[in-house]
This record gives structure tokens, C-alpha cells and sequence, in this order.
């Protein structure tokens, strides 16, 4: 897994929504979405993106 991938699921969970993460990445949303789906993948679960 890499560093930036971790920094998008940050990103995600500090913006609340993947359009928000994706708008202040400077990245689409499909390519972001992609992205965190392969995380989820390679987990074997899904992930929350809400910050506790």
C-alpha cells in the first residue's frame, strides 16, 4: 500500500465526503473512489471515513 493512498483516506475522513477530499486533493472523484475501493479491497472490509 502506498503513502498517498493513506493520505486520501485522511483526506476523506477530514473533508466528510469524497467530492470534498477529491476538490482539495486537485484529483477526480472516480479516480479517488477507485482508490479508496482498492484500499477497501486489499482490507478485505469497508472502511469508515468518519473521524471519531
Amino acid at each position: 500500500m502506498e503513502i498517498r493512498v493513506l493520505r486520501y483516506f485522511l483526506a476523506v475522513s477530514r473533508a466528510g465526503s469524497i467530492s470534498g477530499a477529491a476538490s482539495i486533493l486537485h484529483i477526480s472523484q472516480p479516480t479517488l473512489s477507485r482508490q479508496l475501493m482498492d484500499m477497501e479491497d486489499s482490507f478485505g472490509k469497508k472502511l469508515s471515513y468518519k473521524l471519531v
